[in-house]
Formats: C-alpha cells, sequence, structure tokens
C-alpha cells in the first residue's frame, strides 16, 4: 500500500510562493511517523517540485493554509476522478469541514496525530468515514518523532524542523492557532526532545522550533534551554517580545544557541493590542524590549499587523522608522486576514465586512474587508509601501549591517524577502 502525502503549492505570484528558501510541513512528517510501518510513504510539496497527478497512489493525504485551499481542493479532484480517496486535513479543512468534503472523501478535524492510525485501518476494511476528530487533546509525551527522511532529495534550504509545545495560553483574535491547538499549553518531555535534537545534529548545526509560543512556560522553557547548553545549535523560534522582561531566561536561551526569535509586535497602537487581545505587548516599552533582545545575541523577525480598526494611512511611516530605530533584523506586514476558524472573522462577518472569500486572496498580502480607518485602496497601498520600503538596501544597511551573531541568519532572510517581494510585484503588476 502506498500512501502519498501532498503540501499544495502557493497561488502564483504570492509572496510566500515567491521566496527561495522553502520549509518542509512537519505536520507531514509526523503523519508519516504515525502510518503502519507496512506501508510505503512519499511525499510531493508543490513549493519544490511538480506532482504527477498520474501516478499511483493508494490513498492521498493534504494539508493545507487557507491560500493554498483552491489548489488542494484541484489536487484533490484529479485523484478522485481516478478512483482514488483522498483525506484532507489542516486549519483550513478543520474550521471548514463541508466545504473540504466537496472534494474529499474524508476530513482530519484538529490533530491529527491521534485519529491517523485509526482512519488509516478504517481505510484498509473499506469503511472510511468522512469526518475523524481526536477525542482528546495529543499528550505530547505521545508525539511520533517525524520521519524526516521523506524530506530526503527536495532541496529544502533546513529541516531540522521540531516541536515541543502545543497551545498558546493567548486568543488574539486574528489568531487561529487557539482554535486549531486549544489554550491548554501542553509541553514535550525535554528528554525526548534532546534525544531527537542528538539525532537532528548529526544533520546539521541550525533548528528551527515550530512552537507558536515556546517560553510560555518559564520553567519548562529555562529547563530545555540549559540542556541544551553545549550541544552547539544555532536555533530560531516564537516569543513574545515581554520575553524580554525575565533575565534568566533570556541568558539561558542566548546562552544555549538562540540566534532568532519571530517576535508579534502587531502594533504600534496600544489601544488596537488591546482590541485584538495582545495583553503581554506595550509599545511603549518595544524599543528598550528589542535590545534586550539584540544584547543577549538573538534577532528578531517582526510581525506588524496592518488593518485593524485604529490603523490609518498615518500608521505605515512609523513602523518603518520603528523598525529601523530598534534595528529590527527582518519583518513581516500582514494585512489583517479573517481566516475561517478566528474571532475577527466572526467579528467582521457580524458587522457586513467581508468583500472576499476567494481563499487565494488570504495569503496576508490582499485585502479581503472593509478596513474602518483608511480604504482597501489605501491600506493595499501602504502594505506594498512598507514591503518595498523595508527591504530597500537603505534600511536593510540601517538595520543588519552590524556586528551581531544573528547576522549569518537574518542576512540572507532580508535578500530573500527582497527578491520574493521584487518578483511578487512583477507577477502581479
Amino acid at each position: 500500500m502506498k500512501l502519498l502525502l501532498i503540501s499544495p503549492g502557493w497561488p502564483k505570484g504570492r509572496l510566500w510562493g515567491e521566496l527561495g528558501f522553502k520549509f518542509p510541513s512537519l505536520s507531514l512528517a509526523a503523519i508519516a511517523a504515525a502510518t503502519p510501518p507496512h506501508w510505503e510513504v512519499a511525499l510531493c510539496d508543490e513549493n519544490v517540485e511538480p506532482l504527477d497527478v498520474a501516478g499511483h497512489a493508494d490513498l492521498v493525504a493534504i494539508t493545507a493554509m487557507t491560500p493554498q485551499a483552491p489548489r488542494a481542493y484541484e489536487i484533490a479532484d484529479q485523484f478522485r476522478a481516478r478512483g482514488i480517496r483522498v483525506v484532507m486535513g489542516g486549519f483550513h479543512a478543520s474550521n471548514l469541514p463541508d466545504e473540504a468534503l466537496l472534494h474529499v472523501d474524508a476530513v482530519v478535524v484538529g490533530e491529527g496525530d491521534l485519529v491517523w492510525p485509526r482512519l488509516v485501518s478504517d481505510f484498509e476494511r473499506g469503511t472510511l468515514q468522512p469526518v475523524y476528530r481526536p477525542d482528546a487533546m495529543l499528550d505530547m509525551a505521545d508525539l511520533p518523532v517525524a520521519r524526516r527522511e521523506i524530506f530526503a532529495g527536495k532541496g529544502y534550504l533546513l529541516t531540522n524542523t521540531l516541536q515541543t509545545t502545543r497551545g498558546c495560553p493567548f486568543d488574539c483574535e486574528f489568531c487561529s492557532v487557539t482554535a486549531f491547538y486549544g489554550r491548554k499549553y501542553r509541553e514535550r518531555p525535554v528528554e525526548q526532545v534532546l534525544t531527537e535534537l542528538e539525532v537532528l545534529r548529526k544533520q546539521n548545526s541550525f533548528a528551527f522550533f515550530v512552537d507558536d509560543n515556546l517560553v510560555a512556560n518559564r520553567r519548562y522553557a529555562l529547563s530545555l534551554f540549559s540542556a541544551m547548553k553545549g550541544m552547539g545549535f544555532k536555533w530560531l523560534s516564537h516569543a513574545p517580545i515581554d520575553f524580554a522582561g525575565d533575565p534568566e531566561l533570556m541568558r539561558a536561551a542566548g546562552e544555549s544557541g538562540c540566534i532568532g526569535m519571530f517576535v508579534g509586535f502587531e502594533s504600534l497602537n496600544q489601544e488596537s493590542l488591546v482590541a485584538m487581545g495582545k495583553v503581554t505587548n506595550q509599545a511603549t516599552s518595544y524599543l528598550e524590549q528589542a535590545k534586550v533582545f539584540r544584547d543577549h545575541g538573538i534577532g528578531i523577525l517582526g510581525s506588524f499587523v496592518l488593518g485593524s480598526d485604529g490603523d490609518t494611512p498615518a500608521i505605515f511611516e512609523p513602523i518603518l522608522r520603528f523598525c529601523e530605530e530598534a534595528r529590527i533584523e527582518a519583518a513581516i506586514f500582514p494585512i489583517l486576514t479573517p481566516y475561517p476558524g478566528t474571532k475577527v472573522r466572526e467579528r467582521l462577518e457580524k458587522e457586513g465586512r467581508i468583500t472576499s472569500n476567494d481563499w487565494r486572496d488570504y495569503d496576508m498580502g490582499h485585502v479581503n474587508f472593509i478596513p474602518r480607518g483608511m480604504s482597501a485602496a489605501e491600506l493595499q497601498a501602504g502594505h506594498d509601501w512598507l514591503n518595498r520600503s523595508f527591504y530597500s538596501f537603505s534600511s536593510m544597511y540601517r538595520r543588519i549591517f552590524k556586528l551581531h551573531r544573528s547576522v549569518q541568519v537574518f542576512a540572507p532572510m532580508n535578500f530573500g524577502f527582497r527578491s520574493a517581494i521584487r518578483r511578487t510585484a512583477k507577477v502581479m503588476g
């Protein structure tokens, strides 16, 4: 029996599809690990290779984020036309299972790790069900070690991705993580993580923890960082900006090899932060907090959500100036996107402000709702200007061309984003 795992390509001309550096789907590697050993497992990632829809497979499993959903449905339709069963999971299908079932035979809602063996068993018996939902959240001690051998030969920049925690104790209005993983924060035993890291170290000294908030449990994070000290890793992950307020934990992260964190600043407007539920952020402390990250050798990939109700056309230039003054090494500037399953979508639907359900445009680079403080055209223009300006050579020089250990990651990242932004503009333009 052969299982074909598929990661659909991004719509043409979207920033995330144009980026030269590609990362693999850890969720598909986890599904591969939960698949019975008598199955042959193969992966096709359309972001790095073409898909042969005429190829052999007994079962096809697809994961997709919202902007990839239309392509996922096209793929599913093609395989089903040949009589091959198709299963879909991930954030989009979990939030809109009825929509997905118009194109696939079964949908996995939520975490797939627990239900996948049952789904495969049902398929083998010819009793595949339309919807599979786990009865409980996965105990992280039972998280299967990803089968990274399926990534071989794909040309990924980095395959040393791993997960130590799931869930987030916060509930930001725009975020779909809580709906998928829940607010209960669950940790994988540190000993298991260290064992996996020992294996990964044989491949590469870089690692990326995909956790949405690696430091939410201080005691757990401190234990992990202390144990990693001396292993020789250079690693990145996600953390809130108030991480800077814990000197001991920050020092432990830096000493364990942390060279970068994805940090959600989201807004320079405190009222907007409160409205979106970003309770840990104090905009007046951003400059000082960013300096603390840098002083510990940790660069920042910042995120600023554009288009909140308190935003006007006057927000764009101050964000750029702040990033340059704070020397934010890299950043993304997502347009507020009402993803299925989020509180912001529920609110905007009630207010009659959603203007498009073309999922291809739910890529954080297009306006799909009626903004309150500016026109949709002004929001789109501001987003595009901010991206071009932040990744201009002059801004890059002001922000990253200083002696700092994180430059080894963030300098190539800046050039990668710059090239992708230019290609996106050319395709869409």
